[in-house]
């Protein structure tokens, strides 16, 4: 008997494998393949491959998108605005570039008081002021909003009192507004006296106007000085492009625009605070003189 034979046999016995098969029997396609179109690795449908765009081809579509949401934030969002002149320092210097908020007066907002405001010259301030011709880079640049315009004669100012209010500055004294002094310690150039080149007032702001100064009082043409011209030196609020939020320009003078807590003091929206109460006077008239009437009509009844 040869040694390592099993059972009588030469060959290993064979044994059946385990049907491994779906159930029913369902046959299962072979590796790799695919009874489902698409569902092969790298199979497209029978379409042919996607040519990706060439850059250069999109690039004349991406550069049309973004001038369109550089002019839409131009005149919708905020501006970019030069400092044109040395009245407003020390708060800003001549050459910082600021933006404006151009947003809020679309939803009704008015100047308030203490704010930095730019506006288009209301007739006359800038009359003998001669700009610069731009060139046609300078004029696309301003026309998206990527550079200040130089054609147009706008002015920028701290707003100092509003529609109703009454403003006055008597010499050696301070800014007075509805008979509340202003401390302008914060804001007002070093050396400056608040009025003192131009006394003014008592002046009643009328409704839908502002009356503004600069903050390098001695060195201002502001309300002040044009008190002859059409509106005695008010602003109109349809003139204000919006107000100035940051200095942008140069980065290490990167800086915001608050409003001074001088003009948030007690008191100060005198002509407001009044308001209620001449409403409860007016409509108190009316009851008064019904009862008055009514007591007099008892005493005839009887």
């Amino acid at each position: 008997m040869a040694v390592g034979a099993r059972s009588g046999h030469d060959e290993p016995e064979d044994r059946p494998e385990r049907d491994e098969s779906p159930a029913g029997g369902a046959a299962v396609p072979p590796e790799g393949e695919s009874d489902t179109p698409g569902d092969t690795p790298g199979d497209d449908g029978g379409r042919p491959p996607r040519r990706q765009r060439s850059f250069w081809l999109e690039l004349p579509l991406l550069v049309g998108i973004a001038l369109v949401l550089a002019l839409l934030i131009k005149t919708f969002l905020v501006q970019a605005f030069s400092i044109p002149s040395d009245s407003m320092q020390n708060t800003l210097q001549r050459g910082d570039r600021v933006l404006v908020d151009k947003l809020t007066p679309w939803f009704g907002s008015e100047p308030e008081r203490g704010e930095v405001v730019v506006f288009h010259d209301p007739g006359g301030w800038l009359e003998d002021t001669v700009t610069p011709e731009p060139n046609a880079v300078q004029k696309f640049l301003s026309f998206i909003g990527l550079m200040p315009s130089s054609e147009e004669k706008d002015l920028i100012k701290r707003v100092i009192a509003v529609g109703g209010d009454t403003v006055e500055c008597k010499e050696n004294g301070p800014v007075t507004v509805n008979g509340k002094s202003l401390d302008e310690k914060s804001f007002i150039f070093p050396g400056n006296t608040p009025c003192n080149d131009k006394p003014f007032g008592p002046i009643k702001v009328p409704d839908g106007r502002i009356f503004v100064m600069g903050d390098h009082r001695q060195n201002s043409l502001d309300s002040r000085y044009h008190q002859e011209l059409p509106g005695e030196g008010t602003v109109s609020t349809d003139e204000v492009v919006g107000r100035a939020v940051v200095v942008a320009w140069p980065l290490g003078r990167w800086a915001t625009l608050p409003v001074p807590d001088t003009f948030d003091q007690p008191g100060l929206n005198a002509a407001a605070a009044m308001a209620p109460a001449a409403l409860g006077v007016a409509g108190a008239v009316p009851l008064v003189l019904w009862r008055r009437r009514r007591l007099t009509a008892g005493r005839t009844a009887g």
